[in-house]
């Protein structure tokens, strides 16, 4: 795997990016910030209301049947269900949002990150925002100029002013929601605090993208936890205890995997890509 500047995943082959699409990763044009944020408070209420062994059924049913986020009408219901598909899936047959779950029922309180890991990985677009955050210092304000270059150049001016705007303040709200900012109009970079499951998760969406070894601690998703190689390795040996992944590292190797946390056919489907 690599990633262009924007941090934009480029599956090396056909194969690969037919893998990758099959795990959960979205590609192309579309994105989900063009009209909602990242939607946490929607998606904590959903899993919170349904049980860990829930279906697609039973989240289409919480949403659009039961109305559990209250919403007026139907298609408001129905158009929240659509959002939070595009971003999280809603569907434990896809691997992210399995993975997703069942980092989130961990008994962690990472949710913030973990939804922004996993929207991560279904946007293309709030992946190009990354590198606004990114350059903005802790502790310094947001340049909302910084995103709108971020977006523009993404999307090689294709947007007009008023979408481009949406954009931007969607992603900003996005990035307040998982921690890295804080604030109302005026916003300023914080720090997030990473868990040993949301760096499981981090890591794992690295895993299946083809990184290995070293390299799955500076990939997009690691790098959004604001901590270094060595703060993140304590963190993923936290995460060995608590049976999350296996680490071992020994004559300048360092090993990585997940044979706990993915079921054999996801183990197949992400070595098949490779």
């Amino acid at each position: 795997m690599r990633l262009d500047p924007l941090n934009s995943l480029i599956p090396a082959t056909e194969q690969a990016a037919a893998a990758w699409s099959e795990f959960g990763v979205r590609f192309g044009d579309s994105s989900t910030l063009t009209s909602r944020t990242i939607m946490l408070d929607e998606l904590t209420i959903l899993l919170r209301t349904c049980p860990p062994e829930a279906t697609r059924a039973d989240y289409v049913a919480a949403l659009v049947d039961d109305n559990v986020l209250g919403k007026h009408t139907l298609a408001t219901r129905k158009l929240s269900l659509q959002r939070l598909s595009e971003f999280y899936a809603l569907d434990p047959a896809m691997p992210l949002f399995r993975l997703l779950r069942q980092f989130w029922y961990s008994g962690d309180s990472a949710y913030g990150q973990l939804a922004m890991l996993a929207a991560l990985a279904r946007d293309p677009l709030l992946r190009a925002t990354w590198a606004a955050v990114q350059a903005t210092p802790i502790g310094h304000e947001v340049a909302r100029q910084r995103f709108t270059d971020a977006v523009t150049e993404a999307t090689e001016g294709r947007l007009n002013d008023a979408t481009l705007d949406k954009v931007v303040r969607n992603a900003a709200s996005s990035w307040t929601q998982s921690g890295h900012f804080d604030g109302r109009s005026r916003k300023k970079r914080t720090a997030v605090a990473p868990t040993p499951v949301s760096v499981s998760f981090a890591l794992l969406l690295g895993y299946a993208l083809g990184l290995r070894g070293r390299g799955l601690f500076d990939s997009l998703f690691t790098r959004m936890l604001d901590r270094n190689e060595d703060e993140l390795m304590f963190l993923a040996m936290d995460a060995k205890r608590l049976g999350l992944l296996d680490i071992k590292s020994g004559g300048g190797m360092l090993v990585v995997s997940f044979d706990s946390i993915l079921t054999d056919k996801e183990k197949r489907l992400i070595n098949g890509a490779y």
